[in-house]
């Protein structure tokens, strides 16, 4: 099979690389760029533990192929901090209020909220379930993950 080159961008980084068509874009991201925190989860776009910003919108990588991202902007839960060694509001809020047990969703699920956020910076109760109901966990409950998201939007006010 014959690779296809594709030029994106990764968490603020162009990324230059040849890949054979048939790679979904969580594996090119895992295995080909270690970026390891986007998990893999159910491989059908169920769990949501895959889940990138594609322009800024939440996607599920295991259901695209690296190609198709050709020319967009993707970011990671790499992608979300600041700086090295910083955390984003997002993932500060997640340790305060304990959004998270196992850590199998969380990279999924942080970068839900962060695609939340980014389009409405202050979300009800009732907006924030209906954002992250499409992922799945199974430690938390999602009552911490939603008082999260509403202590990330107190801090930035």
């Amino acid at each position: 099979m014959k690779n296809i080159s594709i030029e994106l961008v990764i968490n603020g980084q162009t990324i230059q690389s040849t890949v054979e068509p048939r790679t979904t874009l969580v594996d090119f991201l895992r295995d080909e760029l270690r970026l390891t925190g986007t998990h893999v989860g159910c491989e059908h776009g169920i769990c949501g533990a895959c889940t990138v910003l594609m322009n800024g919108d939440p996607i599920r990588s295991c259901c695209m192929f690296a190609v198709q991202a050709n020319g967009v902007e993707i970011t990671t839960v790499e992608g979300l901090a600041p700086e090295r060694g910083q955390l984003s509001k997002i993932q500060d809020a997640f340790c305060e209020k304990h959004g998270l047990q196992c850590g199998f969703c969380t990279p999924g699920m942080l970068i839900t909220c962060q695609g939340l956020l980014n389009k409405n910076p202050h979300p009800t109760e009732h907006e924030i379930r209906e954002a992250i109901s499409g992922n799945l966990c199974r430690c938390t409950g999602y009552q911490q993950i939603v008082d999260a998201v509403v202590y990330a939007t107190r801090e930035s006010t």
